[in-house]
């Protein structure tokens, strides 16, 4: 099956009992059983539930992995992958341009734990590979970044990790692994694990849902061998998603492929409008030919996404006047729904990235993130004409 045959079928077969197309949400939190131990598969829904399976099996053929695991948010879904797979003194290898959630979560919570971070500037795949020591477990990588929108060759990260195995002697059962925050592209615009990458994860708070009512994780592995230690941290550690949450990402999956269309549609409109404003003293987006990964977004992914990042001239002041003034782009966290959000990356979701970290990387104060939605574009044009003239 093609894309959006396998977001409307997988995980969709329907209910043996009465017939129903949609099978029904399963609220339950526990399972009859017929005597001790004589279960139907299911016991207790934080270690597995019917709607959360479906949905699962959704995730791991839309990414075409072999399996995926759902959590109650994508930090939980973060602190899995770390949790399960590393140990005190192990090393990770990221991009600096990183959410703010996830570089507190690498620095604030598992540092202390015994995790030694290491970040590189460069996008030049052979920077991760340069890093790379025998203490590294994980290279951990978001494309197109956020909120910077750089994009970074995928396919070329994992042959300098694998060329660094190499070099430095590193057994199969040392072998690290490359995790690729795939939020921002989601699996309608592109596949990690095809290219290469042993785990995709995904905040299905944004895009995965679409609609800005639900919060959600998941990771997806290209094996199934490789998830199961994350498995066992799901139900050890119990940071799962309720059946309902479960229930209304799934539906989103359905029409993904259609939203992803209409915000790359948006976006792209929007981006070219913004560099005609004088306003802005730079616009970031992959569908600009003016990006500087701008033939890679290209050859990578199958579409440019939803995200438009611009600097305003006037710094704060400007940034803040502007943002309080739109109309329909709600001053919001989170990104990905229908409706379209402006977000200031520096106050709101990086504010835990120190101030001369954020500035290192470009998230200066007048810098703000749009998330655009699927509302018609010359509507979203005249509001944020307007917020300009504000």
């Amino acid at each position: 099956m093609r894309f959006s045959t396998k977001a409307i079928h997988v995980g969709q077969q329907p209910d043996p009992t009465t017939g129903a197309t949609v099978p029904p949400i399963h609220v339950t939190s526990t399972y009859t059983q017929a005597a001790p131990g004589q279960s139907k598969g299911f016991e207790y829904s934080r270690t597995d539930n019917p709607t959360r399976r479906n949905y699962e099996a959704a995730l791991a053929a839309l990414e075409n992995g072999q399996a995926a695991a759902a959590f109650a948010s994508g930090l939980a879904a973060s602190a899995a992958i770390i949790g399960s797979l590393l140990r005190p003194g192990d090393s990770l290898v990221a991009f600096s341009d990183l959410y703010g959630g996830t570089y507190r979560l690498f620095e604030r919570v598992f540092r202390p734990w015994g995790l030694l971070p290491r970040y590189t500037d460069r996008t030049d795949p052979a920077a991760f590979g340069e890093l790379v020591d025998t203490t590294t477990r994980l290279v951990w990588i978001e494309t197109p970044t956020n909120p910077l929108l750089r994009v970074l060759d995928i396919a070329a990260v994992v042959h300098a990790v694998r060329d660094a195995e190499q070099r430095l002697g590193m057994d199969a059962e040392r072998r690290i692994l490359v995790v690729v925050d795939n939020t921002f592209a989601t699996p309608a615009l592109q596949l990690p694990l095809a290219l290469g990458a042993d785990l995709a994860v995904h905040s299905t708070t944004k895009y995965v849902g679409g609609h800005s009512d639900l919060v959600g994780g998941a990771v997806v592995a290209a094996e199934a061998r490789t998830l199961e230690p994350i498995r066992f941290y799901q139900n050890a550690a119990g940071g799962v998603p309720g059946a309902f949450d479960c229930f209304l990402a799934h539906r989103g999956l359905k029409t993904l492929a259609l939203r992803m269309a209409r915000h790359c549609e948006n976006a792209q409109r929007i981006a070219e409008w913004a560099v005609s404003q004088g306003a802005f003293e730079k616009v970031i987006y992959p569908g600009l030919s003016t990006h500087p990964q701008h033939e890679l977004a290209k050859r990578q992914m199958g579409g440019f996404g939803g995200m438009v990042t611009c600097v305003l001239r006037g710094g704060f002041a400007a940034a803040s006047k502007f943002m309080a003034s739109t109309r329909l782009f709600s001053c919001a966290e989170s990104l990905g729904g229908v409706e379209s959000l402006i977000n200031h990356p520096a106050v709101m979701t990086h504010a835990s990235i120190p101030r001369e970290v954020r500035e290192r990387i470009g998230i200066v104060d007048g810098l703000v993130r749009l998330s655009v939605g699927v509302e018609d574009v010359a509507d979203l044009i005249e509001d944020l004409q307007q917020a300009l003239r504000a």
